[in-house]
């Protein structure tokens, strides 16, 4: 251990000081200000001024009781004396005659000294406060590893049975053409090569769509999305997802009902990963409702700042106790065991909505359908 964690008083400086700071500038601007008081007031002599920054070592912030920056603390000669604030150039030419009465008064500090005033003991507890702080990182390493660990059991699940079954039924549809391919004796009729061709094209797109969902569930839960933000039309963007998925839905004989309004204001998210979410939920939507069934999506003005995009189904339902737990990685519901599914596309969903500030939840009557909510912000722009 370097002493450089713990600062220590020094004998030959009979003016002891400790100044927490942080990174802000204004902090750095008070920092400038104290120092040059300093110089004005010793001519650079006399004093000892340890700087600690609050965000490298917690434990000094904790063991002197620091709940602000900049904080300037005397801690010799004793007894300690706290001065925070944005004006400590000013409250230090305050105190300093004081502080230099004390300093005269004080006789000159011996190693005997020192450990008769428990400095011994200050330096084991703000060890102990240093070392707490470690162990703390490194359980928090250790579980982190343990996610990672997991999550890489879970990918190679999904590889061995998820995506395998859109794999299989790609190069089903792609065999079945090249049997019957121009020059062989059996030629198939155009409506069937388009079929196939389209059952091809959506497993294909299914695999793709969970590659994405993967890759981005894997990474470290204190990774930021990076964002790319620009103004979009919210209702333009439902309709294209809509679009998109209309194969799904038109095969289950669904019907799905649209309610956006043309007055919808624009929104300034990541296009890419707004059609993430929507993409989600509507299939989650087109997969748990009936052959025949209804979906509705709907966007709303809540306020001059939220909008808000619902999107529901007459499908089974959510139980109550379990509402929470959907939005967590990798959690599937106990009916959905044997189905295909991977457990990760909720949970990605609230990722990128709560990284645009929004919040996403569901409500649900088991035997009735559920509806999944979420909101964006809406900012007005400059023309």
């Amino acid at each position: 251990m370097e002493d450089s964690y713990i600062p220590l008083i020094d004998p030959s400086a009979p003016l002891q000081l400790l100044l927490f700071v942080d990174d802000r500038y204004k902090t750095k601007e008070e920092l400038r200000k104290v120092r040059v008081t300093l110089e004005n007031l010793t001519g650079g002599e006399g004093y000892s001024m340890q700087e600690v920054n609050v965000a490298q070592e917690p434990h000094l912030t904790e063991y002197y009781k620091v709940v602000a920056t900049p904080t300037l603390i005397r801690i010799y000669p004793t007894p300690r004396q706290i001065l925070a604030g944005a004006d400590l150039s000013t409250q230090l030419e305050y105190w300093w005659p004081s502080w230099q009465e004390l300093v005269q008064n004080q006789p000159e500090l011996t190693e005997s000294d020192l450990a008769q005033m428990g400095l011994n003991n200050d330096r084991s507890a703000l060890e102990t406060l240093r070392l707490s702080d470690e162990i703390f990182r490194l359980k928090q390493e250790n579980l982190e590893r343990q996610s990672q660990l997991r999550f890489k059991d879970r990918v190679i699940t999904i590889l061995a049975h998820d995506l395998r079954n859109p794999l299989t039924a790609a190069l089903l549809a792609i065999d079945t053409l090249l049997f019957n391919s121009p020059g062989n004796e059996q030629t198939l009729d155009p409506k069937l090569v388009r079929q196939l061709l389209t059952q091809g094209r959506r497993q294909l797109g299914l695999i793709d769509h969970m590659i994405t969902d993967l890759l981005e569930s894997g990474q470290s839960t204190n990774q930021k999305f990076i964002m790319k933000p620009e103004k979009i039309s919210l209702g333009e963007l439902c309709h294209e997802s809509i679009e998109q998925l209309e194969e799904q839905w038109l095969a289950k004989s669904q019907t799905l009902k649209t309610d956006v309004p043309s007055d919808i204001p624009p929104t300034y998210v990541d296009r890419e990963r707004i059609q993430q979410v929507l993409m989600n939920l509507l299939d989650n939507a087109i997969k748990y409702t009936p052959q025949g069934g209804t979906i509705h999506l709907s966007v709303l003005h809540r306020t001059t700042q939220k909008v808000q995009v619902s999107i529901c189904d007459n499908g089974p339902g959510i139980p109550e106790e379990q509402r929470e737990q959907i939005f967590e990685n990798a959690f599937r519901l106990e009916r959905d065991a044997e189905a295909d599914g991977y457990g990760i596309g909720l949970s990605l969903c609230q990722k990128i909505v709560q990284a645009h500030y929004g919040k996403i939840w569901v409500d649900s009557v088991c035997g009735q359908g559920s509806c999944f909510h979420f909101t964006l912000p809406a900012y007005p722009y400059p023309d």
